[in-house]
């Protein structure tokens, strides 16, 4: 049977030869436990150690961020690991294969996805801080509380951090939890916002419905300054190898220009090799419209 999940001692009631198990039909995810599948899925690789761990354990870290289907910070892309979480040190596994952590903490904040116990967002939010700098914990928590399917809440976020007394990494979340927007809807736009922020620039509002005079809905853009009439945009390569897209940009960007508005397009050169022509135009903008409504 494909997936079939059980530990080792169950194998001779399930009329599996031991010698059988060290095949590759058969996966260890760690010891004492097999899966009758030689590529398991993560999920099934999680629910296999469940077998074997202690009651109170809950999956963490990049772990817990790919079963709860969140992006990875690109500093922890490369940890495959699985990493495992218990409130008290001897809960602990001690199995090859898995990452030990304990919290300290009597109770752990999890939720349950796929039958799993896994770190809450927030909760493995924190948990990563200590690897990661202030723009990616501000991503990750934009990527967190995205404008679809969001993972969590900023005011969850903060919760957490103010029932938290100590934790590597505990400063840089008290920074980045006041720079999370929620609404977003990818990283790129977290990075936009955070060059014209520390620019000392005004805070453009993230994923704002701009309106024409008559209140009509005119489009959804990435960055505004919606008393300016100015709108924010950023290109990937998709925008511009995926014909609908392109169609859509372009229809969208005439809506606002007809309506009065100032449409800035920034790109991943923008964002990655020089940041200071974005601000440039930015400021130009800014000031341009500022004087307009002066006269």
């Amino acid at each position: 049977m494909a997936n079939r999940i059980f530990t080792v001692s169950e194998a001779p009631d399930l009329d599996i030869n031991p010698h059988l198990l060290r095949t590759v039909r058969f996966t260890a995810p760690t010891s004492g436990v097999r899966i009758d599948d030689a590529d398991p899925s993560l999920i099934d690789r999680c629910r296999a150690i469940t077998r074997v761990v202690h009651p109170n354990a809950a999956f963490a870290r990049t772990t817990a961020l790919r079963l709860l289907g969140i992006d990875i910070p690109w500093q922890l892309a490369d940890d495959q690991a699985v990493h495992v979480v218990t409130p008290r040190r001897g809960e602990r596994p001690q199995r090859y294969a898995i990452r030990p952590h304990f919290c300290g903490q009597k109770q752990l904040d999890v939720v349950d996805r796929f039958g799993l116990r896994i770190t809450s967002a927030a909760q493995t939010w924190l948990q990563v801080a200590h690897g990661l700098d202030r723009d990616s914990l501000v991503g990750l928590g934009d990527a967190m509380t995205r404008r679809k399917n969001p993972a969590t809440t900023v005011p969850a976020l903060s919760h957490l951090l103010r029932e938290t007394f100590k934790m590597r990494g505990l400063t840089l979340c008290r920074e980045a939890v006041d720079l999370v927007r929620p609404g977003t809807d990818s990283p790129m736009e977290t990075s936009l916002r955070l060059i014209i922020v520390d620019a000392g620039l005004p805070e453009p509002v993230v994923n704002v419905p701009a309106r024409d005079a008559a209140g009509q809905f005119l489009a959804l853009p990435d960055l505004s300054y919606p008393g300016l009439k100015i709108a924010i945009e950023y290109d990937g390569d998709h925008h511009r190898t995926d014909p609908a897209t392109w169609r859509r940009d372009v229809e969208r960007r005439q809506r606002l220009e007809d309506a009065g508005w100032l449409i800035i397009t920034a790109t991943a050169d923008d964002v990655i090799r020089d940041p200071g022509r974005l601000v440039a135009r930015v400021c130009a903008a800014i000031r341009t419209r500022r004087a307009r409504l002066e006269r």
